[in-house]
């Protein structure tokens, strides 16, 4: 019997599913119910978790996602699932159990579902890797930088599966009928196009033959600026609309999670740190120089509006502190100063801008104002970093772009990390940021001064 390359994915997600409701409920065993109270749990949870998994999409793992994506899933689902536990409990109050002793039923249960999709997860990447086995037959049309781009990515990444078969150009020889002769011969599962190399005509042709012949057909963007960016399908009606960009933290429930991970983490560092820090770097800083304690500096945040960022004070009072930034070896420096700029500690005072709502732990650096004004004028996209709060730490920071402006080219790359971080922003990112931020402190940094 010969099993089609590529097709038996399908049957991973429902296997899936099976093993993670065995691991559910045979953890449940040590609430000792009886047979008809596990019955009534196992219905109630089997159908509660298949309903917030389509909602959280959390079997929506495919052979390129990436890691931090099924991380994020998990903890998505961890939060779902042991609400739903508790409910259960809770609906049926003669079957009630110790809050502490659900909580640590639905540690175990997530830890290990965890472990286990995990485990299926790099299992398959071997196997498609040493065996061959699970592959995807592909083809591609059109010979672009990008199509070429993409055969090189299934030849030194072969974890994913995909074998690439043929090779077509429309524009020379080649024609779609040829085309379509060796997709359905060959058995090829999914079928990749250049935009720029077909034409209107073409991609109708190309869409109704994948249509009609049950194939997975993926067009490449072209070098047209719109197709590059991620955008967000939306219907009016029934008219599909594209919007430029889709932002994550614009959801109010993503919102939610994020401003209360703020105020939770700003508290601690408030009330654990600063409260007994402060006292001390103010005695320091006073006996240096004379000034207040505390620097606080006008920076642009959300939607470009203006906010008093504060700082314990490093500098020594000078008329071009809002002006000038901070270079290496800058004089202004006080010798307290560099202390707390090489260890980041003048930073701290910016957790009450993020209780205060100005700021968020994580995000694109504020500016000055000045410096703001004038990269606006010169980078492109500097602007679209304001549709979100402004971070104490952001992914441009622990990717190498922090500190002093030296060149052009670090705000362009500081600009590029954060338009990313905004339209790929997940917990998981900012809890990843902030352990990164962290190390590299400990660890010490070149720009840090």
């Amino acid at each position: 019997m010969v099993i089609k390359q590529g097709r038996y994915s399908g049957y991973l997600r429902p296997m899936a599913y099976l093993i993670d409701l065995a691991i559910i409920l045979l953890f449940a065993l040590q609430f000792q119910f009886e047979i008809i109270d596990y019955f009534n749990y196992a219905i109630f949870i089997s159908i509660g978790w298949l309903i917030l998994s389509i909602k959280s999409q959390f079997y929506e793992i495919y052979r390129f996602t990436k890691v931090i994506r099924i991380f994020s899933l998990a903890f998505l689902q961890a939060g779902l699932f042991i609400l739903l536990v508790f409910a259960f409990f809770g609906f049926f109050e003669e079957l009630s159990r110790p809050a502490s002793r659900i909580l640590v039923y639905s540690v175990k249960v997530l830890s290990v579902i965890l472990i286990v999709k995990l485990s299926i997860f790099y299992l398959l990447k071997r196997y498609r890797k040493n065996l061959g086995g699970n592959y995807r037959r592909t083809v591609v049309i059109g010979k672009t930088i990008r199509t070429k781009r993409l055969i090189d990515f299934f030849q030194t990444n072969q974890e994913y599966g995909y074998q690439c078969k043929a090779i077509f150009d429309l524009k020379k020889n080649d024609t779609l009928e040829n085309c379509f002769e060796f997709i359905i011969e060959e058995k090829i599962d999914e079928i990749y196009c250049s935009v720029t190399s077909l034409t209107n005509k073409e991609i109708s042709d190309l869409i109704d033959f994948a249509d009609n012949n049950l194939k997975v057909l993926k067009f490449l963007p072209d070098n047209k600026e719109i197709y590059t960016r991620r955008m967000k399908m939306e219907y009016y009606g029934y008219l599909p609309i594209l919007s430029l960009r889709d932002i994550p933290i614009e959801d109010p429930l993503n919102q939610f999670i994020k401003r209360s991970f703020d105020i939770v983490l700003s508290l601690l560092v408030i009330i654990g740190i600063l409260s007994w820090l402060s006292p001390i770097l103010a005695i320091l800083i006073k006996l240096e120089s004379k000034g207040p304690v505390f620097f606080r500096q006008k920076r642009n945040g959300l939607d470009y509006k203006e906010f008093y960022c504060y700082k314990y004070r490093s500098m020594r009072i000078n008329p071009d502190a809002n002006i000038h930034q901070v270079s290496r070896n800058d004089k202004r420096i006080t010798n307290v100063g560099k202390f707390l700029r090489k260890t980041s500690i003048d930073e701290l005072p910016q957790f009450i801008n993020v209780l205060f709502g100005d700021m968020s732990i994580v995000g694109p650096r504020p500016h000055m104002v000045s410096h703001t004004h004038m990269y606006a004028e010169r980078i492109d996209k500097f602007m679209v970093r304001h549709f979100v709060k402004p971070g104490i730490t952001g992914l441009a920071q622990v990717s190498g772009y922090r500190g002093e402006v030296e060149t052009e080219n670090d705000i362009i790359n500081r600009v590029k990390y954060d338009i990313f971080y905004l339209e790929n922003w997940s917990l998981l990112l900012d809890i990843k940021i902030i352990f990164q931020t962290v190390f590299n402190t400990l660890k010490g940094e070149d720009k840090a001064y």
